[in-house]
């Protein structure tokens, strides 16, 4: 007959052996987690994404196990097959994920113990969930730059093509929404161009803090095995090592980098969207996009509504969103590794295909800009956008540029109130304003001749923009 106590440390050593069996870590738990709980902190509906990285991960880590005697060679052969099999069942859809295994690094553990047997249960050896998802991460991110990358670079053909067709395309340019002077269409695209390339430009930069190795750094504090993380670096295609164990598996300044690198993208896209979406109004008028791009209203048969522009700009915010949720969420823990860095991947997943997106339609849609030249000539023809040539003709003439100013303002004036633009305005006219006006001054001051006298490095002459264009292409062969 057992004793109380013998009684007493049987229901404990039960409860022990039975609680939570489904997860690999439950030898220190006494009670099985609670139902919501579970529910609450599992991972796998969104981390899933990343479990054909897991698996990369997992198979360099069990060839370096092997190379230094952890592993057997028969080890490894079945933790190799194991890993193809449930990376085939994961690509047929065919994996059963599970709740109560929290996340996918789990998942395909529990996956391949069931395949192999206790090989299954060694490849865990030297590593740590919080090394494995801080080099899940990386690899993931890595392959996603290099997508959106050949995106951009696809975009910033397309600038380059359709400002070769709209070099000598004129429309007003404007500061303060307001007509200012004459440029070239072409020259106007090519300064998304230069925005877009700095883009392309921070990518690659970041890129190197992205494709660096955490693996083997551990929980925290690295690994008492024999490991060769050079060799598991070489093998994944790293190009560094992560050099503090601490630093490697707690911080994520390198996807806070890409999705700050990404705002400063839909940025840059929701200005074009702007000017899109204005441009394509009947109040403008300066372009058309296609159907295709575009829909209807369920009430108004007559309305061609710029969805994608309106889309893409409003997409911006959502990613200002998930940058500042990225902030928020580490700008409080203490070293090393917190629970907290399980909410870092829904808000940098959603950027990854959101920018991915954006930049995938605008460079569908930018080739099929239509210009419409004329309206754009007429409305450079409005507002006095070559006041200033005017007065650099006077200050070509012998008169200091702020006396310059002064005149030409007071033709200006002078001009309103005749209901014209400065363009239209006589010779006898202008000689009012200075006698030394000659009939050389429309030359001067057509919308032509303003833009042919840009001529320099960066103007907007049709010149200068066949040159940007040609270099532009060398800069991102």
């Amino acid at each position: 007959m057992c004793s109380e106590n013998e009684i007493c440390f049987n229901d404990f050593k039960n409860r022990i052996m039975n609680s939570d069996k489904n997860h690999l870590w439950g030898g220190r738990f006494n009670e099985p987690t609670e139902e919501f709980v579970k529910i609450f902190g599992a991972s796998i509906s969104f981390d899933k994404i990343l479990a054909l990285y897991d698996i990369e991960g997992s198979q360099a880590h069990a060839t370096m196990l092997s190379e230094v005697g952890v592993l057997t060679s028969n080890e490894l052969k079945q933790i190799s097959e194991g890993l193809d099999q449930i990376k085939h069942e994961i690509t047929n859809d065919q994996f059963e994920w599970s709740v109560d295994l929290e996340d996918v690094h789990m998942n395909i553990e529990a996956r391949l113990t069931e395949i192999c047997g206790d090989p299954g249960k060694k490849l865990h050896t030297g590593r740590s969930r919080n090394d494995q998802v801080a080099t899940d991460i990386r690899l993931y991110l890595r392959d996603q730059v290099r997508n959106i990358t050949t995106e951009i670079e696809r975009l910033l053909n397309a600038l380059l093509d359709l400002a070769d067709q709209e070099k000598e395309t004129i429309m007003p340019g404007f500061t303060h929404l307001q007509a200012a002077q004459p440029v070239s269409f072409g020259h106007h695209l090519l300064a998304y161009f230069e925005m877009f390339k700095r883009d392309h430009e921070r990518l690659q930069d970041g890129y190197k803090r992205i494709n660096t190795m955490p693996l083997g750094s551990g929980a925290l504090a690295g690994t008492s095995y024999p490991i060769n993380r050079e060799r598991t670096a070489e093998i994944l295609g790293f190009e560094r090592i992560c050099l503090n164990s601490i630093d490697a598996v707690s911080d994520r300044d390198f996807a806070i980098e890409f999705a700050a690198n990404a705002s400063l993208i839909m940025m840059h896209l929701s200005r074009f969207s702007e000017e899109l979406i204005q441009w394509s109004s009947a109040q403008f008028d300066f372009i058309s996009l296609p159907d295709s791009f575009c829909t209807g209203s369920s009430i108004m048969p007559q309305k061609k509504n710029p969805d994608v522009p309106e889309l893409v700009r409003g997409k911006a915010g959502r990613v200002n969103g998930n940058l500042v949720a990225l902030l928020t969420l580490m700008k409080g823990q203490p070293l090393a590794y917190n629970k907290d860095n399980q909410e870092d991947k829904e808000p940098l997943f959603d950027t990854v295909e959101t920018l991915h997106a954006c930049l995938h339609v605008f460079a569908d849609m930018v080739p099929t800009i239509q210009s419409k030249k004329e309206n754009m000539y007429q409305s450079a023809l409005k507002g006095h956008t070559t006041a200033t040539d005017l007065a650099d003709y006077l200050v070509k003439k012998g008169m200091t540029f702020r006396d310059a100013h002064e005149i030409v303002g007071k033709a200006v004036s002078y001009a309103i109130n005749e209901n014209k633009d400065l363009s239209e305005l006589s010779l006898k006219e202008l000689k009012v304003f200075d006698s030394s006006i000659e009939s050389d001054v429309f030359d001067a001051i057509s919308l032509e001749g303003s833009l042919n006298a840009r001529n320099h490095l960066g103007g907007t002459s049709p010149k200068q923009v066949s040159l940007a264009i040609n270099a532009g292409r060398k800069s991102i062969k």
